[in-house]
């Protein structure tokens, strides 16, 4: 019997699987990853290698769902942002962005697979609400940041898509975990920089989150008000509306 396509590609994936490793290798900077724990970032498995670094790896090994799986499962650092660099939005299923949320372990990891991919897939809103509603730290963030992405990108969505996740926003702004403050303050702001409707909102919303009897609440409340009341901001959305 012929194989499938996938299982023909997995011998030459498992290659580039390993020369990249050995790129990642070549260009660790240990000075890097000792920086790398001052901003919260997990140094365990890293190799200190820089974003522009990975883009380029991600360009020249092009989009593969099955040398993202590999990546993926060698546990290094780099390799996973990599991974989610190269993804196949239509291959992801809802087990695989479960399986790697539940895997995160810093949040520029986090931050960057919602940017390169999670974002794009259709069930996208779906999983956002989901995930602010975990308890673990980092796949909590993961929800906002997916909302706060979504938000940017998702040119399609209705107003009504964004003002279901700014209920979320308001239900959880009380959450004291420093990347899950500031994952919700991000949300709130891009929420409210999608079009002067929102922007109205999104003030309404922190408005009342600046009442909540809690210091982390009235943090992104007032940072957030301080953004979105800002006239540029206003002036920008305007524009953008004729």
């Amino acid at each position: 019997m012929k194989r499938s396509a996938p299982d023909d590609r997995a011998p030459d994936a498992g290659r580039k699987c390993e020369e990249i490793i050995r790129g990642l290798k070549s260009l660790s900077d240990p000075e890097s990853v000792a920086g790398m724990a001052r901003y919260g970032i997990n140094p365990a498995t890293a190799y200190g290698v820089s974003i522009p670094n990975l883009r380029a790896m991600a360009r020249r090994a092009g989009k593969s769902h099955e040398l993202a799986e590999l990546l993926w499962k060698s546990g290094i650092h780099e390799a996973r942002i990599l991974a989610g660099m190269i993804e196949e939005p239509h291959a992801l299923t809802d087990e695989q962005l479960e399986q790697w949320v539940s895997d995160f372990n810093s949040w520029d990891l986090c931050d960057q697979c919602c940017n390169n991919v999670f974002r794009k897939v259709p069930w996208a809103h779906d999983k956002a609400m989901a995930w602010m509603l975990r308890p673990e730290e980092l796949v909590k963030r993961a929800g906002f940041v997916l909302a706060a992405c979504l938000a940017v990108h998702d040119k399609e969505a209705s107003d009504e898509a964004f003002i279901r996740l700014l209920s979320s926003v308001e239900r959880e702004a009380a959450d004291g975990r420093n990347f899950v403050k500031k994952a919700v303050n991000w949300a709130l702001r891009q929420i409210g920089k999608r079009n002067l409707a929102l922007n109205e909102r999104a003030l309404e919303c922190a408005y009342r989150i600046r009442e909540m009897d809690a210091r982390s609440a009235k943090w992104v409340a007032s940072d957030a008000i301080r953004e979105l009341s800002d006239p540029k901001v206003k002036s920008r959305l305007k524009a953008s509306s004729r």
